[in-house]
């Protein structure tokens, strides 16, 4: 498995988390609140987490490259729904 995290700050991660979730929820599986989501994706998992001032994300993946291309996808998708905001999205990997 390989993980990585990324804290983004902003203070709209509940809206982006549902926006991301609705965009989503056609072609994966997707569970989300107010607060939180999770998105399954082929070979891995994000979840999201909001806080007032913050949104958390943390990817889990079945192999490096597979991680890489998800953090990718996250964070082009991110963007995209912040179209009006700039983000600054920095993964970190996680050491096991």
């Amino acid at each position: 498995m390989s993980e990585s995290q990324a804290v983004v700050l902003t203070t709209s991660g509940s809206r982006y988390i549902n926006r991301l979730c609705k965009h989503w929820q056609h072609k994966l599986n997707v569970s989300h609140d107010e607060h939180q989501g999770r998105v399954t994706f082929d070979g891995g998992v994000c979840h999201m987490r909001a806080e007032v001032d913050a949104l958390h994300l943390q990817l889990t993946a079945e192999d490096e490259a597979t991680r890489e291309r998800l953090e990718e996808v996250v964070a082009l998708h991110l963007e995209r729904m912040a179209s009006r905001e700039s983000l600054d999205i920095v993964w970190k990997s996680a050491v096991s």
